[in-house]
């Protein structure tokens, strides 16, 4: 192939394998092809779209032969939004897919020696199981197609998701089968009272406008949370949070946040509160969780759970056990393995999930839970060690980009008898499970489904140290 390869059409290509990105593997000319929108199992036309120095990337041209893993989309707006991109292949086989996924990153990244790979814990709902979702606002919507050549385009304003690979470009949603109603209700009611009194959706390029971001979250209980975000201050603004709450009346918390930054992250901005409580209330088991604004709870609370009962069952605490919980978070993890353990240590840089953690574990009556904030690389000190003793068990649930290798080496020289390793990115945790190999074996690989219908999996990987 030569330079000249955009569009260039390949023809009856099998596609072999999915990524973790989402994609598609397949091959040609003894090169790797990325495509998106297909499954493995089928045989289609691809148009190059893309060189890179060792692969190519490709969109379908023409599907010729369907794979007998796929199904019909539930969703609409399926291939045009970024989320859920596996909702044409039967959820089984997404299952299947996803351990597969945690096999080669093991494998191939780590270089590690596994023992038989558990199947893919299925998720209790496979739709409306988020409890949260982020919507932005935006005057420069995505336009199929048929819309563009029609040449009927009354309204460029949109509410929505952002369009993959289009930083400025968001897919308008009407039904989005991610979070239970009345989700959808509220959001397409919003936009419909922003459009009907002339607000300015956010411009992105110009970094201006009035609506930029809606974050709805809820409970299993129904409670809801709405937080609307707005560019600046506006005479508007009371009147559409008065609609909202006048709609809505059983909404839990209606806050809002004044945003002038260039991002819409508020984590450094104060958030007011209209009406209501500042927090929402979620049960897991016998516990409570109070969730603010700016509170990290997982998004699919029943799955969750169950991943916390496959943590204390790996875990095999007896009650004479000190836990060090590092990345704790809210310290749902660290709560929710007090009553088996003598201790528990949790530790986070995020000053307000810990404060979260602290409150939660007041909230439970838990006296046995000890918080920390910081750089889990500087807490994991003597002084700590001193006041607590030595962890005869670690879990961590470190983010996507894995553990520092400080900790790594910290967690080594602490020594404890066994680590529970919790990760959403399988690759990362290839390369700290390596870093780990020489003094801890893996005894077991549980891959989980937090995220029915994308490629994405956790996975729990508990280690014992070698003797």
């Amino acid at each position: 192939m030569g330079k000249n390869t955009k569009n260039q059409i390949l023809k009856e290509i099998a596609i072999e394998s999915a990524s973790s990105d989402g994609k598609c593997v397949a091959r040609w000319n003894n090169q790797v092809v990325f495509v998106e929108g297909l499954a493995p199992g089928d045989i289609a036309d691809l148009r190059v779209i893309r060189k890179k120095r060792r692969h190519l990337e490709a969109v379908p041209e023409r599907l010729i032969h369907p794979s007998e893993i796929r199904v019909v989309p539930f969703c609409q707006h399926f291939g045009v939004c970024g989320g859920c991109k596996w909702q044409h292949i039967a959820y089984e086989n997404q299952l299947e897919l996803k351990r597969q996924l945690v096999i080669d990153n093991l494998e191939r990244i780590g270089g590690l020696s596994l023992p038989e790979v558990q199947e893919t814990l299925p998720s209790p709902q496979t739709q409306y199981h988020r409890n949260k979702l982020e919507f932005t606002f935006s005057n420069r919507r995505w336009l199929d197609h048929e819309e563009i050549l029609s040449g009927d385009i009354l309204n460029r304003d949109g509410l929505g998701f952002h369009k993959p690979r289009q930083y400025d470009k968001i897919v308008d949603i009407d039904q989005c089968y991610l979070q239970k109603d009345p989700s959808n209700e509220i959001r397409n009611a919003i936009r419909s009272y922003a459009r009907e009194h002339d607000l300015s959706f956010y411009d992105i390029r110009r970094k201006q406008g009035f609506l930029r971001n809606l974050i709805i979250r809820s409970t299993d209980g129904d409670q809801l949370m709405v937080i609307v975000q707005v560019g600046q201050d506006h005479p508007e603004l009371q009147n559409l949070m008065d609609f909202i709450r006048g709609s809505y009346p059983d909404i839990t918390s209606l806050q809002y946040v004044i945003n002038n930054k260039g991002n819409e992250t508020f984590f450094d901005l104060p958030v007011q509160l209209h009406s209501g409580q500042e927090y929402i209330t979620e049960s897991m088991g016998s516990l409570k969780f109070r969730i603010g604004a700016k509170s990290f709870y997982q998004t699919n609370n029943p799955q969750a759970h169950r991943m916390y009962d496959l943590i204390r069952k790996l875990a095999r605490l007896s009650g004479k056990e000190t836990v060090f919980d590092l990345y704790t978070g809210a310290g749902t993890i660290a709560l929710y393995l007090a009553d088996s353990a003598k201790q528990v240590v949790g530790v986070e840089q995020v000053p307000e999930a810990i404060e979260d953690a602290k409150e939660n574990s007041r909230l439970n009556g838990i006296a046995n839970c000890h918080f920390y904030t910081g750089d889990t690389k500087d807490l994991l000190e003597q002084e700590i060690i001193n006041k607590h003793g030595k962890p005869q068990v670690i879990i961590t649930d470190p983010p996507r980009s894995g553990m520092h290798v400080k900790v790594t080496a910290k967690i080594i020289e602490l020594g404890p008898q066994q680590i529970v390793y919790v990760s959403c990115n399988p690759a990362t945790q290839a390369r700290d499970l390596a870093l780990l190999d020489h003094h801890y074996q893996i005894k077991s690989v549980h891959p989980v489904d937090m995220f029915p219908h994308t490629a994405h999996v956790e996975c729990v990987v508990l280690l014992e140290l070698r003797k």
